[in-house]
């Protein structure tokens, strides 16, 4: 039999009954969509998270005060158990490392800020005019903090975009004065709205010159100093340069940690990779109950053709002839359900793309192709054992059966 015509006893066979082989299509579907969906979303968080931390800048080398190997970024963790503070001045000595191009001391607190009657708690972050470029932010109005001596500072802040329109709605916001903590500020800038990163949501986020803010919340100690490596190769060198500055400045013992951007991303990247393979096994599982699903529709097909199969083989088809015949069917049946499972897939992915915009759920490459070729593997491999049985009838018994 040739193979043209395997195709079309194979397909004459699917059709002669639709409600068997829709059933049969729709389970390979399923399970093929199953793991093109949730390996979008598991590879979709990877892309997302990773998205978010190069969001805070580039080539960033971050130190962190207190020996730890775990450093957070959450505001709640600033006090930290170190024997000396993390300093103004240590951060200052960063900058006479070779590798390193911008360092940005950030002194973190919560405070009262008000205005026209109206008040709000906010976090208060304490820094210099390179902040704004090492964290990449952007103003939508007015003009940062202004460059000087870190040990002083204008009393001048720069305030997020929902601060803006909570304190002052419809009315100007560049020039006004308002109150956080005991101190007032003259409002010189209202950043661009960005959202959460570094532990912080620059959008309610009010920014005062870093020696201000220590005078606020009584503290010479430094929530982070965020370090500018000169460029993405200088960064571990950056690393090398600033351990060993701190380490002289400490008295030869090394108080802080130090962690890198690329680092950091390189563990986010390994976890949420581990997760997307775990979620594409647990969809795979799906494929092999549906590979299950082929093999027992095609016995019963075996079984309900008996008279069909003795006929071939008295017609002169052979055995293998028939094994042929009835794989066909199962690998026709398993790459329908599979073209079917993978334009679901993608119909998924784009829906929940469309509802979470920021949100990248594309299915990677290989989770497609593994999905397609896990479909079509494991319908063969469940098709063998009746193509099997259906080759080793006796034609004559066959016949008698009819």
């Amino acid at each position: 039999m040739r193979t043209t015509d395997l195709i079309r006893f194979a397909r004459g066979a699917a059709t002669g009954n639709p409600l068997r082989t829709t059933l049969l299509v729709l389970a390979m579907a399923i399970g093929v969509a199953a793991v093109v969906v949730l390996t979008a979303l598991g590879d979709g968080a990877r892309r997302y998270v990773l998205n978010e931390f190069s969001s805070i800048g580039s080539n960033l080398v971050i130190v962190l005060p207190g020996r730890s190997q775990t450093g957070g970024f959450n505001p709640g963790n600033a006090v930290t158990s170190t024997p000396r503070d993390l300093t103004i001045d240590d951060a200052q000595a960063l900058l006479r490392a070779s590798a390193v191009y911008r360092a940005a001391p950030l002194a973190v607190g919560t405070s009262e800020i008000s205005a026209g009657g109206k008040l709000r708690e906010v976090t208060v972050a304490g820094t210099t005019a390179e902040f704004i470029e090492v964290r990449r932010l952007a103003l939508a109005q007015g003009r940062f903090l202004p460059s000087g001596d870190w040990r002083r500072g204008a009393s001048e802040a720069v305030i997020g975009a929902k601060i803006r329109d909570e304190m002052f709605g419809r009315g100007p916001a560049l020039g006004q004065v308002v109150r956080v903590g005991d101190r007032r500020f003259r409002v010189v800038g209202i950043l661009a709205a960005s959202g959460q990163g570094l532990g912080m949501n620059t959008d309610e986020l009010v920014i005062v010159p870093v020696a201000l803010a220590q005078a606020m919340f009584n503290s010479n100690t430094l929530f982070r100093i965020l370090v500018e490596a000169t460029s993405r190769e200088a960064i571990e060198p950056a690393k090398a340069q600033v351990t060993e500055i701190l380490r002289l400045r400490h008295e030869g013992e090394l108080d802080v940690t130090i962690i890198t951007q690329d680092a950091v991303l390189a563990t986010f990247d390994r976890l949420l990779g581990t997760m997307t393979l775990a979620v594409a096994g647990i969809a795979a599982i799906s494929l092999a109950v549906a590979g299950i699903l082929v093999m027992n529709v095609m016995l019963v097909s075996v079984a309900q053709r008996t008279a069909e199969i003795g006929l071939l083989k008295a017609l002169g088809a052979t055995g293998v002839t028939i094994g042929k015949a009835f794989l066909t069917e199962a690998a026709m049946l398993s790459v329908a359900g599979a073209v079917l499972g993978f334009a679901l897939g993608h119909a998924g992915a784009a829906i929940i793309r469309q509802l979470y915009p920021a949100y990248p759920a594309f299915p990677p490459g290989w989770a497609v192709l593994a999905g397609l070729g896990t479909a079509l593997l494991t319908g063969i491999l469940f098709g063998v054992l009746p193509a099997r049985q259906a080759a080793r009838l006796d034609p004559v018994q066959a016949l008698a059966k009819r």
